[in-house]
Order: structure tokens, then sequence, then C-alpha cells
């Protein structure tokens, strides 16, 4: 465990987390922290782009959008001056399986936030006006993703590694796909996927906890859906039997970026604090870990080159990213795979390892420094099953873990014959 009784009660655990299960089954998490005068509300329910048809792909997140476009009980422009006046914020965005929420607000002002949550989570009016504002937006959107080199190659990659998988599709849909979408499919779309069950909402901030979970308790309390269904399961992700790599054409572009990876582990599965670690390693840790170190700084092909792990409620993807000049993909991806080769090889350094351990351990209590850090990792905890001790156990966990083990965690993950490359540059 982290040493120091003050550092130690900074660590949320079962003695300052306050967990109540609503009789509509809402979970609700709250920890205070008088330390400042604010309140941090975060949240997600299961109402995300798995339940989304490829004919209207990315409906759940323009659901998601126009929930504070206006409520049974105040217009858009209401809810922005309630909102405004207080010096108070909310926001809501979709992803593949979850719809999420966070707002933050003085303490004062927590009923405001809840009472605007609440309107907005049940009886939101999807104003004909404002869908096509929206509307207009999102397209905007999609135009320029359709020009971004980096969101490209991520999304070829994505088509590589998860073939006819829900993961292969983008959460925000395609031009022609937001265009299909209606008012009445933003209607239906809520009246059946919005409920309570599987909701999750995290409190913390200047409120006790027990106060905080009965104003949760007097908004949402009574809310029911009788036809929400349970959240579909996720098909498995074959490896690709043979490396795959596919370019999409920019023209009129000065860069290219490449994406070079595979399917990592589940956040939930115990291999990813070792494919989490040798992440660190291999691509972030210092100046972008080794590959940074080969790639940018001593051959000088990238301006940036980095690696990502993003275990999820499902395999994410584990995958090198760099931005290249378009003369030197070659050589640059020839380089980032003979890094990955041999981070598959051979095991790390001892003291790699032990750098990378004492990193995120050291971390951890500046990631919940603010309230707003702290309602994020208390969501994880119910999100991924963690347990209410995960973080007080975390060091210990961190420092378990051997070179072997990231070795063979890299092995089965980033196997060189199995390897997607997406590629997006003129």
């Amino acid at each position: 465990m982290i040493n120091g009784g003050s550092e130690m009660m900074a660590i949320p655990g079962p003695e300052t987390i306050t967990r109540q299960v609503l009789s509509n089954g809402l979970v609700v998490l709250a920890r205070a922290n008088f330390n400042s005068p604010s309140v941090v509300v975060q949240g997600y329910l299961p109402a995300g782009a798995l339940f989304d048809s490829d004919e209207k792909l990315g409906l759940a997140d323009f659901t998601a959008q126009t929930l504070l476009r206006g409520s049974e009980h105040r217009s858009f422009q209401e809810i922005y001056d309630a909102l405004e006046s207080a010096a108070a914020s909310l926001s809501f965005s979709a992803g593949t399986h979850s719809t999420g929420f966070g707002g933050k607000s003085l303490a004062e002002d927590l009923d405001l936030v809840l009472e605007i949550l609440s309107d907005a989570l049940r009886r939101p009016t999807f104003p004909e006006e404002q869908v096509e504002r929206l509307r207009a937006q999102l397209l905007t959107g999609l135009a320029i993703r359709a020009q971004d080199t980096g969101d490209m190659a991520s999304l070829t990659f994505d088509q590589i590694i998860y073939p006819g998988h829900p993961y292969s599709r983008p959460e925000d849909g395609y031009p022609e796909t937001i265009r299909a979408i209606i008012r009445g499919d933003l209607v239906e779309f809520h009246r059946i996927y919005f409920g309570p069950r599987g909701a999750v909402l995290t409190v913390v901030g200047a409120v006790d906890p027990e106060a905080a979970i009965d104003k949760v308790n007097q908004h949402l309390g009574d809310w029911e859906n009788p036809e929400q269904p349970e959240l579909p399961s996720l098909p498995p992700v074959p490896p690709p039997a043979n490396p795959v790599r596919r370019k999409v054409d920019i023209p009129g572009k000065y860069q290219a970026d490449l994406v070079v990876g595979g399917a990592g582990p589940e956040r939930r599965s115990p291999d990813y604090l070792s494919a989490a670690l040798g992440n660190n390693i291999l691509g972030v840790f210092g100046m972008m870990g080794r590959v940074g170190e080969a790639v940018r700084e001593k051959a000088g092909l990238a301006y940036y080159a980095y690696s990502s792990l993003s275990g999820g409620v499902g395999p994410g993807p584990w995958y090198v990213s760099a931005g290249v000049d378009p003369g030197n993909i070659e050589q640059a991806l020839d380089l980032i795979q003979k890094e990955i080769a041999r981070f598959c090889e051979t095991p790390v350094s001892p003291e790699e390892l032990s750098d990378s351990q004492s990193n995120f351990i050291g971390r951890l209590p500046l990631s919940l420094e603010s309230n707003s850090g702290m309602a994020s990792a208390i969501l994880k905890l119910e999100r991924y099953d963690l347990g209410l001790d995960y973080y007080q156990r975390y060091p210990d966990l961190v420092r378990a873990v051997t070179r072997e083990e990231v070795l063979e965690t890299a092995r089965r993950y980033l196997s060189s014959e199995r390897l997607g490359v997406g590629i997006a540059g003129p």
C-alpha cells in the first residue's frame, strides 16, 4: 500500500466511497471532498452505438448530443442560461457501449445540475430546429474527419483489426447515415434504450455522500423503462490470419499518418496491467518510449510516434501511431515493426520495468487530485468490476508484474504475423 496516512486517505476505498443501488437499479457512488467548494457529477447508461443499425450509424451519438437541446421543462436557451448563471456545466456524449454525461457546479447548485440532468435523460423534446442545426454540425465534423490523415488512418486500422465487429464502425457514423436519421429515430432510440438499468452515477465534492445519494434519488429514483433491453454481448475478435495493410489516399496533404497493431486485452483481463506497463515502455514513458526514441529522436523520421492501449469493456486496440513525411512511410513503418518485434522477442530490462512501475504508482495520487479525476476513477471501479479497494491494492498489483509477464502479454497481442497497418496520406 502507499505509505503515509494522509496520502492513504486521498486514495479512494470502501471507507470513503459510499455505494448504493436505488430501487430502480441505478447505481450511485459518492465521495466527499470538502477541500473544494465544487461538486462533480459523472455517469453513464448502456445506450451506445452497439444499438445502431448500419444504415443509421451515429444514431446513439446524435441522440446524446440532442439531449440538452430542449426538454419538457426548459428550452435550449433556458437550459444554457440556467447553467451559465450558476457557472455550472453539463454535457453528454456517446461511445460504442454507453452514453456518458458529466457536470460540474458549486455544491449549492448540485440540485440544479441534477434537475437538468434528469430532464435531459428522461424528458428531452428533440426540437426539429435544433435537430437540423446539430445535423449540420455533425456533417461538418465528418467532412473534417475525411480530410484528417490521423483520423482516417485510425478508422482504416479499426476496419482491418475488427472486420464485421461493432468496433470496426465509427461511433459518429458516416455522412450518408447521419443524413438518413430523422427526428423520429432520435425519439425512438431514447424511448427504448434510455433507462436506469445498468446506469451508474457518481458524485464527488463538497457534499455529504448520504445527502448526495438522497438528492440523486429525489431526481432519478422514480425513473423507469420496462422496455429497456440488455446490452448485447460482443462477438469475439479473431486475429487476422496474416498481416494486413491498407492505405487511404487523401490528395493535397503534406503528412501521412500510420497506425500499426492489433486488438489488445479487455480492461477486466488478468493481463491488462502487464500490457499497460509494457505499452508505457514501448511508446509512452519519457520521450514516447522505445518507439519515440527509435523513430523520432534517432532516425528523425516522424513528427510524432507513440503507442496506445485502449482496453475497455471489450478488447480495445493496442497500436503504435506515427505522423511522417509521405516519403518516409516505408522507413518509419520498418523501424516501428522492428521495435514491436524486439518488444515481443526479448524481455524488457529490469530498469525499464522498475521505472514504469514507479511512474504508474507515482501518478495515481496526481490523477485523483481533482474532483473530476476522482469521479472518473471511481466510475471505472464500477464499470470494470474492479472492487472499491482496487486503488488501495493498485501499487502492489503493479509491483507484482514481472518482465516475463510483459513479454508473454506482448507476444499474445502484438505478434508480427497478425499486425494490421492503416495508412492515410497523399
